[in-house]
């Protein structure tokens, strides 16, 4: 029996919750292993010996790695998402963004790199992106024209994806507090310009 599932890691949950848990394992189980420095390294096997678990779990939620790949993929999404929606100001939505992407860097390599190395994320990233850029928009009060809303807001996610990449990367050596700082500034002088 896989160290994973000894006998007593389910005791106290009930039966009906258990399939759920075991998705979540192995959603996080997929973080790391999509996210890690050295590129996605994942296989079904590889998230299996990682979460603890048999093949046949894996195969009660997901139908194939693509599938699961897209999952984990949406749930970093997700989780960014969120994270962003319940910002009070610009500098609260970069110092989430950042404790989501850079301190957890896994999380930010599965959002901003993985696309770029998994083709079955190309969809998943087209898909997510106006999400984005419309939660972006809505924030840009200063700005009344929607079309320079729009304009604005699709740019500052460009920058914004190109400077968390390069610092995920480490081809950027600023400070925490620097990297926040910039990307406010950022936020806050193409909101009050409205130029795109």
């Amino acid at each position: 029996m896989p160290s994973g599932q000894r006998r007593g890691r389910w005791s106290g949950v009930p039966l009906q919750d258990r399939q759920a848990l075991r998705r979540d394992e192995l959603v996080a189980a997929g973080i790391g292993l999509l996210g890690s420095p050295g590129g996605p390294s994942l296989t079904v096997r590889a998230v299996c010996r990682a979460a603890g678990l048999t093949e046949r779990y894996f195969y009660e939620s997901f139908s194939d790695r693509d599938e699961y790949v897209a999952a984990v993929y949406d749930d970093v999404c997700a989780t960014a998402m969120s994270a962003l929606m319940n910002a009070s100001s610009p500098r609260d939505a970069v110092e989430r963004f950042v404790a989501l992407m850079v301190d957890d860097p896994d999380r930010g390599r599965v959002l901003l790199l993985a696309p770029e190395r998994e083709p079955v994320l190309a969809r998943s990233g087209l898909r997510w992106m106006p999400n984005f850029i419309d939660l972006l928009q809505r924030k840009l009060t200063r700005i009344t024209d929607p079309t320079t809303q729009a304009m604005v807001a699709t740019g500052l996610i460009g920058a914004l994806t190109a400077l968390f990449s390069a610092y995920l990367d480490g081809r950027l050596t600023a400070t925490r507090e620097q990297f926040i700082d910039h990307c406010v500034e950022l936020l806050l002088s193409r909101a009050a310009t409205g130029k795109p």
